[in-house]
């Protein structure tokens, strides 16, 4: 009985817990954070960090000593020769055990082990960067998403006022067209503009649920019919227009977007591989010390633990070691290096000229975007108050139901001009803060 009440408990618990989540609504810096902690590359560049991070401590600890111990047994069998008879008797064997233990380290070798631990060290600075211009774009593309999904709303919303409008006038045509003010055809003008406007609400909703599993699917969420965001003021996005400074939005991110960091320290590291490859040229200044001890059973005269003491055989040396010819294979590898330095400068200027290109069409995106803006709200105010003389005239009997439909049409139309170009203006606003380094937020 105790049992049963515990499972009934909790799966009480647990369809709490289910109904609050399907019951959430999301906000943009809640889809970011989540689609960060789950997505893949995220993560696999957060694994790559981690991965130069073990190569870094490596390239420290190599400077240290190495130490080995070995320890060897070995069986030997052989023929004793008799001088007297100058024959060989029967087979004895024999066995032996040797205990060493060497130590090696690196005295000089042309300060490889130090430029090696600097290029590590930029290896892991520049995959942490490598990090954050992931996350970067990853949230670049949660916020499109997020205002696709607020685009499809709105739009679905005015597809609804739209039906609610023509509803209303179906409504009031078949009064008229009962007391035969207006003939049928008008009365089906209507009908048929009202099945119009069902369609395109249809459509509607559909491009409504294109967008949500777009946005989950990005967010790596399993797809929940019941998946809603939040619905920030908009309004309050659409700032005066400021014709922003190419130049000056460039200056600023070179100093703060990661990719160029990440760049740069790519460079940085891959011009050391060259002072690591003239390295080889110069000698190399190594020391070594061993203990060494062993014990035969041929030698009878002493037991296992004297023989032990009395073998004890330390040692200490140094070793020098001159390249002097090496096939070329020197020379090969610098060369090699200072190409791959050249290239390096070049994937630099690259990606700075990409960044500039890009925060160039930003501002341009922007300028655009607040000119079509403009214009689109000065047409629909104009189609507002033609609407509003024509709705008059109709319902009063003034105009006919082709005439009205015409203006309708043109109405319906520069709303969603207007909504398309509020939310393309928003976009460029936040890609340009973006670039700015503006978090991103609605």
């Amino acid at each position: 009985m105790k049992t049963s009440l515990l499972i009934m408990g909790f799966l009480i618990i647990f369809t709490g817990l289910e109904s609050r989540a399907q019951g959430k609504t999301w906000k943009l810096e809640e889809c970011i954070n989540y689609a960060l902690d789950k997505n893949i590359q995220v993560k696999k560049s957060n694994l790559t960090s981690d991965q130069d991070l073990l190569y870094s401590n490596q390239a420290k600890s190599n400077r240290l000593p190495s130490v080995n111990a070995s320890v060897s047994e070995n069986l030997n069998w052989y023929k004793g020769f008799d001088s007297a008879t100058g024959q060989y008797g029967s087979s004895n064997g024999s066995n032996s055990t040797n205990y060493g233990v060497n130590s090696s380290v690196s005295l000089y070798n042309g300060d490889k082990l130090n430029t090696r631990i600097k290029q590590a060290e930029l290896n892991l600075q520049s995959s942490r960067y490598y990090s954050e211009s992931v996350k970067e774009s990853v949230g670049l593309n949660i916020l499109n998403a997020y205002l696709q999904v607020l685009y499809s709303y709105e739009s679905v919303k005015n597809a609804e006022k739209q039906i609610e409008s023509t509803t209303e006038q179906l409504a009031l045509a078949k009064e008229r067209m009962d007391l035969g003010v207006i003939a049928s055809s008008d009365y089906l003008q209507i009908k048929s503009e009202l099945s119009t406007e069902k369609s395109t609400l249809a459509t509607a909703q559909s491009q409504l649920a294109i967008d949500n599993v777009t946005l989950e699917q990005l967010m790596e969420l399993p797809v929940d019919p019941n998946f809603a965001i939040s619905s920030p003021n908009l309004e309050s996005l659409l700032v005066e227009f400021v014709q922003p400074d190419a130049q000056e939005i460039y200056n600023l991110a070179l100093g703060i977007k990661p990719e160029i960091k990440n760049i740069e320290l790519t460079k940085e590291s891959t011009a050391l591989n060259v002072k690591i490859a003239k390295a080889d040229y110069m000698p190399i200044i190594s020391a070594n010390a061993g203990l060494s001890t062993g014990y035969s059973s041929l030698n009878t005269g002493s037991g296992y633990t004297t023989q032990l003491n009395d073998k004890v055989n330390p040692s200490i040396g140094l070793t020098l070691s001159i390249p002097i010819f090496q096939k070329k294979q020197v020379k090969t590898n610098v060369g090699i290096a200072t190409i791959a330095v050249t290239n390096a400068e070049l994937d630099v200027l690259n990606t700075k000229n990409q960044l500039r290109k890009e925060i160039e069409q930003a501002c341009v995106n922007v300028a655009s975007a607040k000119s079509q803006y403009t214009a689109s709200l000065e047409q629909n105010q104009s189609s507002k108050e033609s609407y509003d003389v024509t709705n008059e005239k109709f319902k009063v009997g003034l105009l006919n139901s082709v005439d009205f439909l015409v203006q309708k049409t043109s109405l319906i139309t520069s709303e969603s001009k207007l909504l398309q170009s509020k939310f393309n203006l928003i976009f460029s606003y936040k890609v340009l803060d973006f670039y700015k380094g503006v978090p991103l937020t609605l």
